[in-house]
């Protein structure tokens, strides 16, 4: 297609006058030498001011079809031809934008000559010329100002003909390959590209829970998946690695209106994948016309290398499954393989900090085994990137958890919030804290918007019974524990939830089938098998309850059993001078559970009143 253009013969901008027709680039007067192509393309660009010209579009009216020659090499190298003369470079533009891949905008404003000719003129047109030009200015001005009959929206409506984003949805990039081993890096470079589109604080991201269910499905069109995730776009696309070259193709529509808004193809080095990620997402920001921060205009042109074999190390990590103890542990030797290899590669020391903190908060290894090691992994994260908000939020859960530090933990959830609002996961992280806190509004307000953001997400509704079991309205918990179990009859969280719920409004024998199946779905977690000895218990079955004590401390000599849920059982049992025994224990190895659950578990209820227990809480500086 020719690239049409439109523009008088003469027109300055800034310091610098154009005659298209003769061909001559002037600056205060002097001729400037410009070669014949890199003129073609400043005529182009000025024929279109504020318009995108893509690449091809360049290519049709440099280099006809028949001619071959390396397009890219040619046009780089006239559009540094350009920017040389004009006195810019392509990292501070003054006159001509570059959006990588796609094509340049001319964003100077630009006099046609007419303008100055007529001042030539006689006194009367002097003053008749300017009025003529300025009348309607003037008349679009005092309209906007007083906005007769709301004139100004309608103009305004009018003139705009950019969609309006509020919204977007990143579904899985399809693996190009063919080779089933490369699946986990076409999921990792969609969810490395969901993280960078979340620091942009002016766009509502899916997460990554929500959109990977549409992977390998029947194909949906955009605008139905759109509708399903409540979305303005969605962007779709694939990745292709060939040796140590990366490419990703992504196409994003305008939902209501099937509007094609990016079409593009991004390849670079692996070593360069962070840029690459970066690329695109800078692409997306500006189809959407997205307002960024310094900051984020900053972040977006600035990437470092990174070793190939760390990234494919790091992604394979992220692949396993974060809640299964040996899948965790295959995770943590990638993520130490990937340091090793990559030493200044900050991501990698935050997966690893999250390996241990699963291994600590499953109650796999004991909390002296996980979080120091999390947390040197953390400061070490902090030190190569400070503004990493993945490090803030696992710092959060750090001094929340294991430093008992609620005033650090706030400020640190809210900051990691604040440079990448929309992390679902961050949001309803938060949301457990505030409800913990006794802060039931705010922390439902935060499980809200983790739903906005991940609608699809399974454990969308175990999010809000945690929240009302820390705010133990247990009717609420029936109700919602109700609905998990029966969107997902296998979560074990859904069905213990479910059971305190009952257990909270004094209907214990309705609630041990619920404790029995969680504890045969999580295969014997140490919570809800302390639940189950708790009901028993209390319901007459001690033999039932002292069994599960016996096979703990059977099984605590040779790996790691929580004090804290040996402390729940005795408890349950009202032996109070075992139970504080092993509450004790917990303070000492400052056991995660102790934050968690002291405050709102109806297992300790019997142990409230005791001095001790006030003495404990008071310890921990819990907020009042």
């Amino acid at each position: 297609m020719a690239l049409e253009t439109r523009h008088p013969a003469i027109l300055r901008f800034g310091t610098f006058e154009v005659n298209v027709r003769a061909g001559e680039l002037r600056k205060q007067g002097v001729r400037i030498k410009l070669q014949e192509q890199p003129f073609q393309v400043l005529a182009a660009l000025l024929g279109r001011p504020g318009e995108v010209v893509t690449r091809e579009e360049l290519r049709s009216k440099l280099w006809p079809a028949e001619t071959f020659v390396d397009f890219d090499h040619g046009l780089n190298a006239a559009i540094k031809r350009l920017r040389d003369a004009l006195g810019e470079s392509a990292e501070n533009p003054v006159f001509i934008e570059t959006l990588p891949k796609h094509g340049y905008r001319f964003i100077a404003t630009t006099v046609p000559e007419l303008f100055q000719r007529e001042q030539n003129q006689s006194p009367l047109k002097q003053w008749v010329f300017p009025l003529v030009v300025a009348a309607p200015i003037v008349i679009v001005v005092a309209l906007f100002v007083l906005d007769a009959n709301g004139l100004r929206s309608k103009l305004w409506s009018r003139s705009s003909a950019q969609p309006q984003m509020r919204s977007l949805a990143v579904l899985p990039l399809t693996n190009l390959s063919g080779d089933p081993e490369q699946e986990f890096f076409a999921d990792g470079m969609t969810e490395e590209l969901i993280t960078e589109l979340s620091r942009m604080s002016a766009l509502g991201v899916i997460s990554r829970t929500s959109v990977m269910q549409y992977k390998g499905k029947k194909k949906k069109p955009l605008s139905q998946i759109a509708r399903e995730l409540n979305v303005d776009a969605v962007v779709e696309g694939s990745v292709l690695r060939s040796g140590n070259r990366v490419r990703i193709s992504a196409h994003m529509i305008y939902a209501p209106t099937d509007q094609h808004l990016l079409v593009e193809t991004y390849e670079r080095d692996l070593g360069d994948v962070l840029k690459l990620q970066r690329e695109v997402a800078q692409a997306i920001a500006q189809q959407v016309r997205l307002k960024l921060t310094p900051e984020q205009q900053v972040r977006l042109h600035q990437a470092r290398e990174v070793n190939p074999e760390a990234y494919e190390a790091y992604l394979k990590a992220r692949h396993f499954d974060r809640t299964r103890h040996q899948e965790i542990k295959k995770a943590q030797r990638y993520f130490e393989y990937a340091i090793q290899k990559d030493p200044g590669f900050a991501p990698a020391y935050v997966g690893l900090a999250v390996s241990y903190l699963s291994l600590g908060d499953f109650r796999w290894l004991s909390p002296r085994d996980t979080y120091p090691p999390a947390k040197q992994a953390i400061r070490k994260a902090l030190e190569l990137d400070e503004k990493n908000c993945g490090a803030h939020s696992v710092l959060a859960w750090l001094s929340w958890q294991y430093d008992w530090d609620w005033q650090t933990a706030e400020r640190q959830f809210r900051y990691g919030l604040e440079l990448c609002p929309n992390s679902a996961v961050a949001h309803g992280t938060f949301a457990y804290y505030l409800g913990l806190s006794g802060r039931g509004a705010e922390a439902l307000a935060e499980i809200a918007k983790a739903r906005e953001l991940d609608p699809l997400m399974p454990d969308v509704l175990i999010g809000e019974a945690l929240i009302n079991y820390h705010l133990r309205n247990y009717k609420a918990m029936i109700e919602v524990g109700r609905q998990s179990v029966a969107s997902d009859p296998n979560s074990w969280l859904a069905h213990y939830l479910l059971g305190v719920g009952y257990e909270g409004l004094g209907q214990t024998l309705e609630a041990i089938p619920e404790y029995q199946k969680a504890v045969e779905l999580s295969e014997s977690d140490q919570d809800p098998t302390a639940s189950l000895a708790h009901a028993d218990a209390t319901t007459g079955r001690k033999a039932e309850a002292l069994k599960i004590l016996r096979e703990w401390h059977r099984q605590s000599e040779t790996s790691y059993v929580s004090p804290y849920m040996i402390a729940t059982v005795y408890a349950g049992l009202e032996d109070k001078e075992k139970a504080f025994e092993f509450l004790e224990k917990a303070y000492q190895e400052r056991s995660s559970d102790l934050p968690y659950f002291l405050r709102a578990d109806l297992r300790m209820d019997s142990l409230r009143s005791d001095p001790r227990f006030q003495d404990l809480m008071h310890r921990m500086n819990f907020p009042q």
